[in-house]
């Protein structure tokens, strides 16, 4: 028997086996660069008695721009990707390499669940992977690209990666979009179910692309924030537009290579993975925000990101407190600020709050405050500090207080910054172009 031969066409039975998830993985990652593993593990099925080549995923290492990661692609032309024990093994021993080498893992997944036939043994190997993902979490970023539909127990592996990336074919769901959309009563595409545009609840770190080239490119600037910085002086030039066009818009603007996670959800809360001063950071813009549970949760989601990979945390605070409704009062918001503040504490990077707008009660408390552990605190000219949004609001809480009182008490030269500064909660009260100048010297100061 010619064993050179033998190896050639088992080689070619494993790559017919995957071809669309090899091209996948090409698309993704750096020419010729892939270097497969386990490429012939296999196991029988228990149902079908079929070989699975491969089990279902390829594994391996490459490059992509010139930097290595760990690369796990499910093989949906295999029992439609669908999970096994040993390919829940295959895939543990990738995050076990990822770990050891402290290299990034990259998932492309596409699957319909688990394995059919393997019973409760395949059940314990998803515990095992989905562990080992959770434990992964502040040791190596993880990423998953939802290349088409992926149910069940991958959709929480996804879930459980620093950044989801979508396109427009992509639907995560932990059940079937089409039993979900059944139940409901409609007749929905599992995009409308389970896509980027349907998940605004969900609390994913999501990240909408065109395609597998788009995100191997966004995968690269997030990383690049992990980089060592280049100051380069330019960076903290003046911004004079500032000082006439405010508020979110303005605040963005001043962010270098952004990566906005989360964009399909309260977008009252921005969450970005950006430089500023050419420093990485975390960086929260708020644009007129009520609080309610959904984006404490986006919020407090992003704080712990933050602290795991010890980057510094920086708000830009405009937030006019708690939003006044029933369903506001009656949800788990005050869980959320709890978790929230249990990140903040645990941080060790810098945290730098700028009042770009209002900072309004508990807005104030949350996310600019010396006591909530802020590092520093600035605010704009411009800024709104107050106890209550305005003196209606301050009525409407002591109903049959003296009017005149509560008017002169919070007049909006009363909630100016200066008020604040005064009793030394505020480092600086600044204009709004100069503040990359403040937030550049303070990472500087700040970093360890």
């Amino acid at each position: 028997m010619d064993k050179i031969q033998l190896l050639r066409e088992r080689k070619e039975t494993v790559r017919a086996a995957g071809k669309d998830v090899r091209a996948q993985i090409r698309a993704l990652a750096d020419e010729d660069s892939f270097v497969e593993t386990s490429a012939f593990a296999f196991s029988k099925d228990a149902l079908f008695g079929e070989n699975a080549h491969g089990e279902g995923v390829v594994t391996g290492f490459a490059t992509i721009g010139g930097l290595p990661f760990y690369i796990v692609a499910q093989n949906f032309e295999l029992f439609k990707g669908g999970l096994s024990k040993a390919a829940c093994d295959k895939i543990v021993r990738t995050l076990d390499a990822a770990e050891k080498q402290s290299t990034p893992v990259v998932y492309l997944l596409r699957s319909y669940g688990v394995r059919v036939g393997e019973g409760v043994e395949v059940l314990e190997g998803i515990a095992e992977l989905l562990l080992k993902a959770a434990r992964l979490k502040s040791s190596v970023l993880q990423f998953a690209i939802a290349d088409g539909e992926v149910y069940g127990s991958n959709a929480a592996l996804a879930s459980l990666c620093d950044v989801v990336f979508f396109t427009e074919d992509s639907a995560l769901a932990l059940n079937s979009p089409f039993v979900l959309s059944a139940k409901a009563g409609k007749n929905l595409k599992p995009a409308e179910v389970g896509g980027y545009r349907a998940l605004t609840e969900a609390n994913l770190p999501a990240v909408f692309v065109r395609d597998v080239k788009e995100a191997a490119s966004k995968i690269l600037a997030v990383c690049d924030l992990f980089a060592i910085p280049e100051i380069d002086a330019e960076l903290n030039e003046p911004v004079p537009a500032l000082n006439s066009e405010g508020g979110a818009k303005g605040v963005f603007s001043l962010l270098e290579s952004p990566v906005e996670l989360a964009a399909n959800s309260h977008p009252e809360m921005r969450t970005v993975l950006c430089r500023l001063g050419g420093r990485a950071v975390a960086a929260v813009v708020m644009d007129r925000a009520r609080l309610n549970e959904g984006n404490m949760k986006k919020i407090r989601a992003f704080a712990e990101f933050a602290c795991r990979y010890g980057l510094p945390f920086v708000t830009f605070v405009d937030c006019l407190g708690a939003e006044a409704t029933m369903e506001t009062a009656n949800s788990a918001l005050f869980g959320e600020i709890g978790e929230y503040l249990s990140a903040l504490d645990g941080m060790d990077a810098a945290k730098i709050a700028v009042i770009s707008g209002s900072a309004v009660g508990i807005g104030y408390s949350l996310f600019a405050a010396k006591s909530a552990g802020f590092d520093y605190t600035f605010a704009f000219a411009t800024a709104h500090i107050a106890l209550f949004e305005s003196e209606a609001g301050a009525q409407i809480e002591f109903e049959g207080s003296d009017k005149e009182t509560l008017a002169a008490r919070y007049a909006d030269e009363n909630a100016d910054p200066f008020h604040a500064a005064k009793g030394g909660y505020l480092d600086d009260i600044i204009e709004p172009q100069f503040v990359k100048q403040y937030l550049a010297a303070s990472l500087q100061m700040l970093s360890r």
